[in-house]
Order: C-alpha cells, then structure tokens, then sequence
C-alpha cells in the first residue's frame, strides 16, 4: 500500500499539530478515552483548526481567504450522469481501491499450481473479510467444478453409507455462523527471526466469513454414525493433491459444518467452490476444500499431509502431530509494519483478536515493548471462535514506541511473548506461532517489524 493510499484510509495519518499539554498525554494513555477526554480532544481539535501554526496544507487552504475548492466548486460526479448496474452486473471495489488485494509470497511453495496468498489485514474494518480478499493456501492450484457432478459420500464406522449430491445436502437443515480459519503456517517466518515488513505478511493467512451449510452433526445422524466407536474423521478433498485430514470428533462435532456458502453467497472456487468443511478453531488445512468424502473411523489415519506437513518439531527432535487447535493470538493491524506516522498526535490503534478454544475475554495493548500494558476496547459483536475487533486511544508524543497487543481467551489463556513460546517449542518449528507481535515507531514515524522479549 502506498503512503496516499494508506493516508486515504486512514492508516496514515497526519493529526494536527499537538496541542495537549504532556501531563494531559500522560494521563489518556494511561487511562484511555473517556467522555470527559473525548469532550478535551475536540476542543483541542477545534481549537487547532482556527490556528494559523503548523496545520497541514488542506486545513491552510480551508482557512484562506480562496476557501477549499473541493467544497466550492462543482465536480465532475456532481454535473454528469452516473453509471448503471448494467455496466458492473457484479460488484466489485472502487478503482480508489485497487491497491488493496491478495498478495503472494514466491519461494513459500514447491509446485508451480500451489500458491500462499495473503489477506490486506492492514485495510480492513470490522471482522468480515470480504470474498474477494480471503486468503488462499492451495496445494495443487484451484478447480471449477460443476457442482452437478460433485458428490460426498460419508462412510466408515456409520450404519449406512451414503452418497450426497449438491440438491441433497441443501434440502437439510442449514445454519449460518460467523468463524475465523487461519492457516497453521500463519507467522510461521517469525520462528526463524524473519522479519517480513507488513502484517499482510506476518498474519495474512487469516480470514473471517458468515460460513453457510449443513450441521456435521445432523449427516453424521443421516448416517447412522457409531460415535461410540468412532472417535475420528477422515476428511478427503477431490482436488489434485488429495488433501487427506484427521479430526479429532470431539473438538469439532458441535460446530462443524458442511458448507457451501460464504459470506451470503456460494463459495468462490479458490475457497472450495461448490462444498468445504468448515471446522471452528482447528488450523486451516483441516477445512478441506472441495469435499468429497467423510469417512468415521476409531484412530487417527496418519495421512501423507499429516505425517510429514503441519506437525511441530519440537526441541529434543520429536515431532508434535495433531496439534490442531490454534490458540489464542492478537495482532495490531493499524499502524502496523510498512506505515508511517506523519505527525504527532491522537491516534486510533486497531487490530484483531482470536482464539480457537472459544470467545476473547480481553485484549491488552503495550506501547513500550511490554513494559506497561492497557486494556483495549473489544468491539461488538464477540463471538465464539471468530475474529474480535480491538480498538485503543494513543497519543503520539514523537519518541520512539514499540506497540504490542496480548489477547486472554474466555479459558485464561495468555498469548505468550515469543521468548516463552521458543523457550518451549525451540526455534525450528514452522506452524503454531501465537506470539505476541512487535512493532516498532521510530522518531520519523516509520512503523517496523522487530522482535521482543
């Protein structure tokens, strides 16, 4: 993202000149925004618009005697004759907007059809990631498949096997529920002290949809599943790669659901168009894409992709296999790694929270690299397993910072530094890293990736 576009969204800002005193700075930080500060900071503001010192180019110019021609005079949009819907039958963003997409990073795959693309958690709002941005991890490139020849046959220790084409499985009972999936690899880089500039980098393998489509539970009942006996589920994909998943049934068979359906319409084919598995809180690769078969069974099956890939290799040379819940993580997402500052002055930090085990109970923020912590503001709606959105008021004095948030879930877990997570795990893991992130500000305003403690 470019500086005039960050600026535009308001990810780079210039706040005006500063015109609090430092004893009222010291005093918000500490205890944040409330209505009798919110009351203080638009006077101030007021106040600094009608002063002729050290305001930025626009506010002169809306001062000057000419005024601001963006409100006197007529534009372009407000003389001539729009565009209609027949010219974009489907939506898409503004061309204001077209910086903001997926990104890849080369060299993180071995074959030329599998792709990592990132989601731009840096321009984001709220906690839905719309269709068009949510992160892709493909291990032998995406399909159309006509949804008229796909089918899903369920089998195993069941009474009754069964296969289900597209027309069966949406006349079942549906439910629609918002989730976060993030991709076990997410901040993998950081294991090996690889500071990559943008959080698009070092958190974008997450998203966060409104997933649609039939319970687990009620075609495991179709079924006539043993759950007894049967204790996992053998998840299988029909793409080129035959992307095989153990899944532990008892993380997941409250909430797992067989979907075809994101975020109000069908999946997009990179997302596993026309049937996925969504499975709440369970690390990414488990969500297999273009579902084709559920097979109930009483021990894990020790797939190829769960033998070699996404286990963690642990200090003593061991390796942890079945490690699927991803625990509870934070990121500061504005102003965060490639931004910048341009002035002192108020500013709202935001980012997102998450936790595989259930709700976010607290999010922290730090603007000393840890030395001092404030509890953020977590915004509506908190949701079980899914994205929670933070928001925290700071003053930027224009010394150095080092920003960092710290998420307890609704089970008392404390995202650890990453000093504690290698302390435990060692430093040649790739997957599993819910280390609190660090960013740096330094007396230009540049934001940084760096580690600490």
């Amino acid at each position: 993202m470019t500086q005039v576009d960050a600026k535009r969204r308001g990810q780079i800002q210039q706040a005006p000149e500063n015109f609090l005193t430092q004893d009222a700075i010291a005093d918000l930080n500490k205890n944040g925004m409330d209505d009798t500060r919110r009351g203080f900071m638009r006077n101030g503001f007021m106040a600094a618009l009608g002063s002729a010192v050290g305001l930025s180019a626009s506010v002169n110019a809306l001062a000057s005697s000419e005024g601001d021609p963006a409100i006197l005079e007529k534009q372009v949009w407000q003389t001539t004759l729009g565009k209609n819907v027949a010219t974009m039958p489907y939506g898409t963003p503004s061309i204001y907007e077209a910086n903001l997409i997926r990104r890849e990073s080369p060299g993180l795959t071995r074959v030329s059809a599998a792709s990592v693309a990132f989601t731009p958690l840096q321009g984001l709002f709220g906690i839905i990631t719309p269709n068009g941005l949510h992160f892709e991890r493909q291990h032998q490139g995406w399909y159309n498949i006509d949804p008229e020849m796909h089918r899903l046959m369920v089998n195993g220790l069941v009474k009754h096997n069964r296969v289900f084409t597209m027309n069966d499985l949406m006349r079942l009972p549906s439910v629609s529920r918002i989730h976060f999936i993030e991709c076990g690899a997410n901040t993998g880089l950081e294991w090996g002290n690889v500071a990559v500039p943008t959080v698009q980098y070092t958190h974008g393998m997450l998203s966060c949809c409104e997933f649609t489509g039939v319970p687990l539970s009620v075609l495991l009942e179709e079924c006539g599943a043993d759950l007894k006996k049967g204790k996992y589920l053998l998840a299988e994909g029909g793409d080129g790669s035959g992307m095989t998943r153990t899944i532990n049934l008892d993380d997941v068979l409250n909430d797992a659901i067989v979907a075809w359906g994101m975020n109000g319409e069908m999946l997009r084919p990179e997302n596993g168009f026309p049937l996925r598995l969504v499975v709440p809180g369970v690390q990414g690769v488990s969500w297999v894409k273009w579902l084709r078969r559920l097979e109930v069974g009483d021990m894990p099956y020790a797939t190829k992709d769960e033998a070699v890939h996404y286990n963690d290799l642990m200090p003593d040379g061991l390796a942890r296999q079945y490690t699927s819940i991803q625990e509870c993580k934070s990121v500061i997402t504005t102003p965060s790694g490639g931004q910048q500052l341009l002035d002192k002055g108020f500013y709202n930090v935001s980012g997102l929270a998450w936790s595989g085990r259930g709700k976010v109970k607290r999010v922290d923020v730090s603007f000393d690299g840890g030395n001092n912590w404030r509890m953020a503001r977590l915004e509506t709606p908190v949701l079980t397993k899914a994205l929670t959105r933070f928001n925290i008021d700071w003053v930027w004095d224009g010394s150095p910072a080092i920003l960092q948030s710290r998420a307890i879930d609704e089970t008392g877990y404390v995202q650890p530094p990453i000093k504690l997570l290698r302390d435990a795990r060692g430093t040649r893991s790739i997957y599993h890293n819910n280390a609190i992130q660090s960013w740096k500000i330094d007396l230009n305003g540049e934001v940084s990736n760096v580690q600490v403690g």
